[in-house]
């Protein structure tokens, strides 16, 4: 196997920056966070975030995460892809919402997108339940990887309610302010998109039914994947073959779940 460095300089430029979007850490740095030139989202995302970068939490948010980094604090993501999942899904695209909790907090995990890691790094245990769930529902393969930027590509919003990470020290940014900030991402696209399946596993995603409109898209619920909850109803819940049918249905393309081989 090639070393995780070799491994992931192969990969697209997806997968280490945000492409036509610019490293977002200006943003917990000096300057005004609703300068243009600072706030790096993809366009649609960045105009109906605007007002949240005025919001105190944000400044909040935004000295704590400079104090961080002034430290010499190794945080994850880096700092390219901490808007991953909003970057690589625009708003207008978004059909599927899977909800996690933070970033994974070992060095080369992280990238952006809940429950994925990076090419060439060790398929977590909560990945590794999706996979098997997937094979049981789909008869879809198991994948070599846990990279999953293939779902992100086709409109599934992978994403975290906690946005970054200290290293190896879980839940570290948890009520700092990220979470009125992802509250608002989900109250978006529960109000601009019609039609969309909410994928909410485990108690702390389920929390947040109540931002969602369930008149008019689909809420899916059950445990976490984690290997401790897994077994009691995550394992046999047939929520990507409900995801897909529920598209289907309303005239939308179904998510292609079997990921590429890297």
């Amino acid at each position: 196997m090639a070393a995780v460095g070799e491994t992931a300089g192969r990969r697209s430029d997806r997968l280490t920056s945000t492409g036509s979007f610019p490293s977002v850490a200006p943003l917990f740095t000096d300057g005004p966070m609703t300068d243009d030139d600072r706030i790096k989202l993809e366009p649609s995302w960045k105009e109906a975030l605007r007002a949240e970068f005025d919001q105190p939490y944000m400044q909040q948010l935004r000295e704590f995460l400079r104090q961080e980094y002034a430290a010499g604090k190794e945080i994850y993501p880096p700092g390219p892809l901490i808007f991953n999942a909003l970057n690589s899904t625009p708003l207008d695209q978004v059909k599927v919402v899977i909800l996690g909790q933070d970033p994974y907090h070992g060095p080369g995990q992280a990238h952006g997108l809940c429950f994925s890691v990076q090419p060439g790094i060790p398929t977590p245990p909560s990945l590794v339940n999706i996979y098997k769930e997937l094979h049981r529902d789909l008869n879809i393969e198991i994948p070599k990887h846990g990279c999953l930027q293939h779902w992100a590509d086709q409109g599934v919003l992978l994403l975290n309610t906690t946005m970054t990470v200290e290293r190896a020290n879980a839940a570290s940014h948890a009520k700092k302010g990220w979470e009125f900030f992802t509250d608002r991402v989900i109250e978006l696209v529960s109000e601009h998109q019609p039609n969309t399946v909410f994928l909410l596993w485990g108690a702390h995603a389920q929390s947040k039914q109540k931002l969602i409109d369930g008149t008019k898209h689909l809420v899916l619920k059950s445990v976490h994947p984690s290997p401790l909850s897994a077994y009691r109803g995550f394992l046999g819940c047939g929520h990507f073959s409900r995801t897909n049918k529920f598209l289907e249905q309303h005239g939308l393309t179904p998510v292609e779940w079997a990921l590429p081989a890297l």
